[in-house]
């Protein structure tokens, strides 16, 4: 039983670790996704203020063009904004299951082991009574080979009694 437990705890310190590291993960991937919506506004605003240079100091053609990669660009970074949150977002339910499976496993091992532990009290007390028992019948022989022991000496006494009145007729 306590290899058992100890291969539960195992298995359960295991688990934890996996646990621990996709959160970890969860907590990266979420710091990436703020850095590059970070990076995105960043870009924006530095796309607006170029913008009303260009448009101060360019041809409208310049910026036709600029605008024209700028938007490929932020396709391109929403697309990846995209994968990301989808990243995040399998592994936040591939979390949740794990955990929830977690929760129902450790639940199980619980009440197997305090199924266990029922019965190891109930075998403890059945123990107890047995020995109990055994200690009052031994008691009962101890004195009924006392109570032996004391008719067999009254038997010698008396057959010596016996055969010394036989000698003496």
């Amino acid at each position: 039983m306590e290899a058992d437990f100890s291969e539960m705890r195992y298995e359960l310190q295991s688990r934890d670790g996996l646990w621990r590291r996709m959160q970890l993960e969860c907590q990266q991937l979420h710091t990436e996704l703020l850095k590059i919506k970070e990076y995105k506004d960043m870009q924006e605003i530095q796309t607006k203020h170029q913008s009303s240079r260009v448009q101060l100091t360019e041809p409208l053609e310049n910026k036709n063009t600029e605008s024209l990669l700028f938007s490929e660009s932020q396709e391109h970074q929403q697309e990846e904004l995209n994968k990301i949150r989808n990243h995040i977002y399998r592994e936040e339910q591939s979390h949740c299951s794990e955990q929830e499976r977690m929760k129902t496993e450790i639940s199980d091992l619980t009440e197997e082991l305090h199924q266990k532990e029922i019965t190891i009290a109930t075998i403890m007390e059945k123990a107890t009574l047995l020995e109990r028992h055994l200690k009052m019948e031994l008691e009962t022989k101890d004195k009924l080979l006392a109570k032996q022991q004391l008719l067999e000496f009254q038997y010698q006494v008396i057959k010596s009694e016996n055969t010394h009145l036989k000698e003496m007729v």
